[in-house]
């Protein structure tokens, strides 16, 4: 059964974390996006430990409340922030000097992608869930069809300042009809919201947009095994920028399409999430 741990990488950072599985085992380093929580892992972290995985869900910078620098100074969240975060909470979990395989889902999913390219060693295996390749994402954007630029609307407003008071209006009420459409189960819905509906929450999670802006920067090609899933009901990914990820990953890579799956596969799907998850890490152990 999942444990709550504290991890403290420095100063002032301290995370709080699902921690499942054996210690000493293969670690695997799941990170959680947004609009949700480390919750979101709940059905993987124990398929992971029963695999003989140790499995380690991080509430990230701002969403842990030992872990939230000034969220008025988007500074404190800058992109290399956040992926130093991931590879220190790795090092405290005994990931220092070996690999380990890496999960991560909408923003989790893009720190994940950083990670794979400025730490391609450190990494048995990558897998990303809705998040495609940054320069697949970028190219999809400037398409004339307009399609993922419609998808990804959001991303600009929630640079806007009044973003946290607005996602926070009516009890969160944008977020729990947004999860309710994509098929999110109602238990989870009130453990995102218990999580994202308050005021030093939702900024520090906004601070992460606030941070990077809308155009995610380029980078290079992956040289790790990858496995990329992708909802073909996701309602923020694009067919074309889903599909143009293949060309940006020059190690081994799988695909896989779920039809009828939306942005939250691992809510929406999580049996097959986990067949598959389970069957990638296989193949490419530690």
């Amino acid at each position: 059964m999942a444990e709550l741990h504290q991890i403290n990488t420095g100063p002032g950072l301290t995370f709080d974390a699902w921690v499942d599985g054996p210690p000493g085992a293969p670690l695997v380093l799941l990170l959680h996006g947004f609009a949700e929580s480390f919750d979101m892992w709940r059905a993987q972290l124990p398929a992971l430990a029963a695999a003989g995985y140790r499995a380690v869900a991080p509430s990230q910078r701002g969403y842990s409340a030992g872990a939230r620098p000034d969220p008025s100074d988007s500074a404190n969240y800058q992109f290399d922030h956040l992926l130093a975060d991931a590879m220190n909470v790795a090092a405290a979990c005994g990931g220092a000097d070996g690999r380990f395989h890496l999960v991560g889902h909408d923003w989790g999913g893009s720190i994940a992608w950083g990670i794979a390219d400025r730490h391609p060693r450190r990494l048995a295996s990558l897998t990303v869930l809705s998040r495609p390749h940054p320069n697949a994402f970028n190219r999809a954007l400037e398409l004339a069809d307009g399609e993922q630029a419609k998808r990804s609307r959001h991303h600009w407003a929630f640079l806007e300042p009044d973003a946290g008071p607005r996602f926070l209006a009516d009890h969160c009420r944008w977020l729990r009809e947004r999860l309710t459409r994509s098929g999110v189960p109602p238990a989870a819905i009130a453990q995102y919201v218990a999580v994202l509906g308050n005021r030093p929450t939702i900024e520090a999670a906004l601070a992460w947009y606030r941070a990077r802006g809308a155009i995610r920067a380029p980078l290079g090609p992956i040289d790790v095994a990858v496995l990329y899933l992708w909802g073909d009901a996701d309602d923020t990914v694009g067919r074309a920028a889903a599909e143009g990820t293949r060309e940006f990953v020059r190690g081994p890579y799988r695909f896989e399409v779920l039809p009828g799956i939306g942005h939250f596969a691992a809510d929406q799907a999580p049996d097959r999430v986990n067949a598959l998850l389970l069957a990638h890490l296989a193949e490419h152990p530690v």
